[in-house]
């Protein structure tokens, strides 16, 4: 069992900047793919931004070039720092942590609220 904690969610103003962070328990954290989801009340839950174990990163359309994943493996941590932040970026903001290729399994984190609004 794989064990998935995010932190540093919070309120910030539109504009301004906020880190989340993923800790994610495990000797093999190197292998795992990590992401980042979120869900805003009423809609469903939406990729924002995945890091493959080689580091490779790929994100949704409306946070690409403003938000920036990245991964520390010997902390076992992966990151998300978001950068000129809009109102429509408030939401939950969950981790996942996807283990194996042929039969990936998937854990999740509680989530961080993330609130934008002056």
């Amino acid at each position: 069992q794989v064990q998935v904690v995010e932190s540093g969610g919070g309120l910030v103003q539109p504009g301004g900047s906020l880190r989340l962070s993923c800790a994610a328990s495990g000797r093999f954290f190197n292998r795992y793919a990590m992401g980042w989801y979120r869900q805003a009340p009423g809609k469903q839950r939406e990729l924002v931004a995945v890091i493959s174990s080689g580091g490779s990163t790929n994100y949704s359309d409306s946070v690409q070039g403003r938000l920036t994943i990245s991964r520390d493996n010997p902390k076992n941590t992966v990151y998300l720092q978001m950068n000129s932040l809009k109102s429509e970026d408030t939401a939950i903001y969950y981790c996942n942590a996807q283990i194996g290729e042929a039969m990936p399994v998937s854990y999740w984190g509680q989530g961080t609220q993330v609130t934008v609004s002056s």
